[in-house]
């Protein structure tokens, strides 16, 4: 199944009679725009050194490839994960602000987020046959209105013309993860997805999408259940990192 973007067919009228501003500090911005050149310099990037396989930053002077922490002890099934923004200030309040703010606008935002991802090492040059975003169950979704992963996984295509599948289903209704620590996360998610009904990743490279990483026990499981179908290889991309 190929999603689909919502359409607001009124934007210009929107745009005429309420002129675009900072989704940071509300100051005005020019059209098309969602952060003021202030707010959008101290948006910071995901930098070496970080971790090879979930792009957690390290403030040391590694200069060579590391596992952090967060990786070393336990098995995490996506090849790697490559994050774009640190999950700071400005950063931060755009995705609480697309997410739970409903301002579907920013999409477009962290879309261009995203497809920084595209660049790094660990992602260029790839071959992938389509970008499969992260599945919310369908009462959130309902409560929410929309999935940001699908609505960033969107976005992606346009940057890169890759299709996008929802070949994932989310089984369950799990409490939501941000009160949790790593070890309740992954408890959290077992068995939380499975593969829709119909779907076929068989001998295919899958590009794993989601707004945020933040222990990537969510993209873990999903690119899990993606493996067990068959799935040669299972990278991720989020447009921030925790």
């Amino acid at each position: 199944m190929i999603a689909r973007a919502p359409r607001n067919p009124f934007r210009g009228l929107v745009s005429l009679f309420y002129p675009p501003h900072c989704a940071a500090c509300s100051n005005a911005v020019d059209p098309g725009e969602s952060l003021c050149a202030r707010c959008s310099e101290t948006a910071r990037r995901v930098l070496p050194p970080f971790c090879a396989k979930c792009s957690q930053p390290f403030a040391g002077a590694i200069t060579e490839s590391f596992t952090c922490a967060n990786c070393e002890d336990r098995v995490l099934h996506f090849d790697t994960a490559v994050s774009a923004y640190r999950s700071r200030g400005v950063v931060r309040k755009v995705v609480h602000n697309f997410k739970y703010g409903r301002q579907i606008h920013l999409r477009h935002l962290l879309g261009r987020w995203l497809a920084e991802t595209m660049d790094d090492p660990r992602l260029a040059g790839r071959r992938f046959d389509f970008i499969v975003p992260v599945p919310l169950h369908p009462a959130r979704k309902r409560e929410r209105g929309f999935n940001q992963a699908e609505l960033l996984s969107l976005a992606l295509h346009r940057h890169t013309g890759l299709p996008v599948q929802n070949v994932l289903q989310r089984t369950r209704y799990t409490t939501t993860q941000t009160q949790f620590d790593r070890s309740e996360r992954m408890e959290n998610l077992k068995g939380a997805f499975r593969l829709r009904r119909g779907s076929n990743v068989r001998d295919l490279r899958m590009l794993l999408v989601d707004d945020v990483l933040t222990t990537g026990s969510t993209l873990s499981e999903c690119a899990l259940v993606l493996k067990k179908a068959g799935a040669i290889s299972v990278h991720a991309a989020t447009a921030v990192r925790g």
